[in-house]
């Protein structure tokens, strides 16, 4: 499995092809991470600043998606262990990532996050075009503290 840099345009394609639930990628991120197994795409993880306000300190990034094939092993992990390495690397000191309820949080406790909080599920927004079904869903906030 190889990492590499990813362009915008190619990491909302596929998440737009495979992501599980909320398959509109957001619009902007800090960067984004590929992974392959034999030039074939098989999983992105989109990063950038954390979608509420309220969180956006400055020195705090957020998983915006993690899109993985099904099928390939630890291939999840693989992609949250370098993205943590690149935002320490810039200097932030958080990541955050949120869960529904109904998943199981493995990946992210391989790689340290812990859960932080439990998030009553409701609308983000009230465009019907960008809503999900599983907005409503109550959600868990991972953390995981960076060092520089």
């Amino acid at each position: 499995m190889n990492l590499f840099p990813l362009k915008r345009k190619e990491c909302q394609e596929f998440i737009a092809k495979h992501h599980r639930h909320f398959a509109k990628a957001p619009a902007g991120d800090v960067f984004r991470i590929g992974l392959e197994v034999e030039s074939e795409l098989i999983g992105v993880i989109m990063v950038g600043r954390p979608v509420s306000r309220h969180l956006d300190d400055g020195v705090t990034l957020e998983i915006n998606r993690c899109c993985i094939l099904e099928g390939y092993k630890n291939a999840s992990s693989r992609l949250m262990g370098a993205a943590i390495r690149v935002a320490a690397s810039l200097g932030y000191k958080k990541l955050i990532t949120y869960t529904l309820q109904i998943e199981s949080g493995s990946s992210l406790r391989a790689v340290g996050f812990v859960e932080e909080k439990k998030i009553k599920g409701e609308l983000w927004n009230r465009n019907p075009v960008q809503e999900s079904l599983f907005q409503e869903y109550e959600k868990i906030r991972w953390v995981k503290l960076l060092k520089a």
